[in-house]
């Protein structure tokens, strides 16, 4: 099964800590799976760990999330060589791929040396969800703001722009994030920009948002457009997703 248009689902979420294990897949990435309509049998997501270095750890915690919530797993690393033969044929063979966060600049380099940037197009046109947290966010924009260059934040500019704005993820945990956005898009430096509180996913068909989404009440999703020589923000309400492991 794949979804009906080129989706993706681009979050500053999707994890929960467990009781009895260290994380769970909450409501976002479960939203991720049902947009793929997958029935009848286990679905398929495809985990992609880069911009953490492919953390073995993390890895084993992501297979843990996925046993419990019902899903097959499998981990595509870069490190220390891809782990499979057909990088672009085991991307056609999921569901669903969930980007983890860590650091957008190293995860664009890697990617981009290895063809996934051209692959990964690929699969979204051919239905395959595409979805991730923080940097698994950014990276389907034309750019935002990130702190993979040291802890100053600072603008990225040349991601996969499969999505024609720019990114602002963590909009609500990070001070710095608001105010830098705002800057960014006042001055060119990136377009219309769409943001996330943690908890928050925006749901895109082809390169039209159509829905933002929570896994936590209270939070929001923003639009950033620019207005003369100053950003103007709009809230979007997301719709509530039901708990997810909670």
């Amino acid at each position: 099964m794949t979804a009906p248009e080129p989706t993706i689902v681009a979050t500053s979420g999707g994890h929960l800590a467990g009781s009895r294990s260290r994380v769970l897949f909450d409501a976002l990435v479960h939203h991720a799976v049902d947009l793929s309509g997958v029935h009848g049998r286990r679905p398929r997501l495809l985990y992609l760990g880069t911009a953490i270095g492919d953390a073995e750890h993390f890895a084993a915690r992501m297979a843990e999330a996925a046993r419990v919530a019902g899903f097959d797993l499998t981990p595509l690393n870069l490190f220390p060589m891809p782990n499979v033969e057909d990088v672009e044929g085991t991307l056609l063979d999921h569901d669903v791929v969930w980007v983890m966060g860590g650091s957008v600049a190293n995860l664009l380099a890697l990617w981009r040396l290895h063809g996934l940037d051209t692959a990964l197009r690929r699969a979204w046109q051919a239905g395959v969800v595409l979805s991730g947290v923080s940097a698994g966010s950014i990276c389907w924009y034309e750019g935002g703001v990130t702190d993979s260059f040291g802890p100053e934040l600072r603008p990225l500019t040349d991601a996969l722009g499969f999505l024609p704005f720019g990114s602002g993820v963590h909009y609500d945990s990070d001070p710095g994030r608001r105010p830098l956005v705002h800057r960014l898009v006042a001055d060119g430096t990136l377009p219309t920009s769409h943001c996330t509180d943690d908890g928050v996913g925006l749901v895109y068909r082809g390169t039209r948002l159509v829905e933002a989404v929570t896994e936590q009440p209270g939070k929001g999703a923003y639009i950033v457009e620019r207005d003369g020589d100053r950003a103007v923000e709009e809230r979007v309400e997301p719709r509530e997703l039901p708990r997810a492991g909670r």
